[in-house]
């Protein structure tokens, strides 16, 4: 599965970062355009040959320049440090060690287990990937919530696959809810399952 979209709640405006991506971008284009017109400019009095053609300048336009920021911005500048903390979304991309309880409808444990989960997250996309020894999940819708007393939230719907050969398990829809700790090296939560197999626990993660 492919990653997907995700809401942001209590972090920047994503229209807002699109505004001022424009505006650097139209500043960025400008000055590269003032640039290039002097260069020519100066090559033409020193009698050399010099020509600038649309495609060239179609190059350094303002929707070029937003195209290769964005790109940037999405996949790598929203980590660093400075733009990370003005847009407040936390960087949960890696592998995280998994350990979780099932319990039964009295609250008695039924089982406990073990998983391995990797993050995929850019800016504007994610994807939560947990594994078992017996199946697989992958998110199909999420949120990410930034609240500035307990941290940050992740909430996502799941759908599980079970491993070929496991036929005591039923592929099922789940919903998890994660509370990361504020240095983002480990995360509570708890999950509930349904439309195929009607279980419920809490998950402890720590980053690797």
């Amino acid at each position: 599965m492919l990653e997907h979209d995700y809401a942001l709640l209590g972090g920047l405006n994503r229209a807002k970062v699109g505004r001022y991506l424009s505006l650097v971008a139209a500043s960025v284009s400008a000055g590269i355009v003032f640039v290039l017109l002097a260069a020519v400019n100066l090559v033409q009095r020193l009698g050399l040959p010099a020509n600038l053609t649309p495609s060239v300048l179609s190059l350094v336009g303002a929707g070029a320049v937003f195209g290769a920021l964005y790109w940037i911005f999405n996949r790598y500048a929203w980590r660093w440090p400075v733009l990370n903390s003005a847009v407040k979304v936390p960087n949960l991309s890696g592998e995280w060690k998994c350990i979780g309880k099932t319990f039964q409808p009295d609250g008695r444990v039924q089982y406990e287990w073990k998983a391995s989960v990797t993050v995929f997250q850019s800016w504007d996309k994610i994807r939560v990937r947990l594994k078992t020894e017996k199946s697989g999940s992958d998110s199909i819708a999420a949120a990410l919530i930034c609240d500035d007393s307990d941290g940050y939230r992740l909430l996502y719907n799941y759908r599980n696959h079970p491993r070929i050969g496991e036929v005591e398990l039923k592929g099922h829809l789940g919903f998890c809810d994660l509370s990361f700790s504020k240095d983002l090296k480990s995360a509570e939560g708890e999950y509930f399952n349904g439309h195929g197999r009607n279980t419920f626990g809490v998950m402890h993660l720590t980053r690797r």
